[in-house]
């Protein structure tokens, strides 16, 4: 099936109406996790909230998983993920490097995704047919960079402490070989290198609501998406996006080498 652009722009209306108003304000901030620290606020709630709401209206037939209220109907082969604030603990700090982030899976393939940034005012999209952004900048087809060689490369990833033991080593190796490496972005750095701004993005520990809007943007702009064993991305885990098939091989030898 065919996602219109339109539906993607009032998906980051509706989520620019929840998230806005709450952003730079006081408010309640829970903890999941006990013993750890995994915000959420009402703003994560509130938008997914409507965001379901939003989608059963125009596609009744299809699944839902959300970051915050779970799944719904995901034996269905389309499927809607939802992550209402990636990035909420720069969104708790008045940082706008936050995104939501809608995808759709069809038979588990992420083929349409979208990450809006509203205090930006900035929408990356993908449908089908290329990997679009509309903004500040005017629209713009989305292309991934040229770059072949990691010592040109320049890599992003939220934090080096995301890294589980055994994959933080092969981290610090990848990153001594590139130009350039810079933390803390979230949603923002994998729009950065579809937009042709960056080359590398390795992260651990994602669930799908973290990935699947961004994987359509990224391979609609030329760039590559996969876990660290070279396999499928929608499940999360360690993941490894590249901006061309090239330099992901050699992100992947270097993950791997001895």
């Amino acid at each position: 099936m065919v996602i219109a652009p339109e539906f993607m722009r009032r998906i980051a209306a509706v989520a620019a109406r929840e998230t806005l108003p709450r952003f730079r304000l006081p408010g309640l901030v829970t903890n999941k996790v006990a013993g750890s620290f995994d915000p959420v606020t009402e703003a994560d709630r509130e938008t997914e909230k409507a965001l379901c709401a939003m989608i059963k209206a125009e596609f009744p037939d299809h699944g839902i998983l959300g970051e915050e209220f779970g799944s719904e109907g995901t034996e269905a082969r389309h499927v809607w993920v939802i992550d209402p604030i990636d990035g909420t603990r720069s969104f708790i700090s008045g940082i706008p490097l936050w995104g939501t982030l809608v995808g759709l899976t069809v038979d588990g393939d992420a083929v349409a995704g979208m990450m809006a940034q509203p205090f930006i005012g900035e929408l990356f999209y993908a449908t089908g047919d290329g990997a679009n952004y509309e903004g500040p900048h005017g629209n713009v087809r989305l292309a991934t960079r040229s770059t072949t060689s990691l010592s040109e490369a320049t890599l992003y990833t939220t934090t080096p402490a995301i890294f589980e033991p055994h994959r933080r080593g092969p981290f610090d190796r990848l990153e001594r070989q590139v130009r350039l490496s810079r933390y803390g972005t979230d949603c923002y750095a994998y729009c950065m290198l579809a937009a042709g701004q960056i080359d590398i993005v390795v992260e651990s520990g994602l669930y799908p609501y973290d990935v699947v809007g961004l994987i359509p943007i990224i391979e609609q702009a030329g760039g590559v998406v996969t876990d660290w064993d070279g396999g499928p991305a929608e499940s999360g885990g360690g993941i490894i996006a590249a901006a061309n098939g090239k330099l992901h091989a050699m992100v992947l030898a270097e993950l791997h080498s001895a």
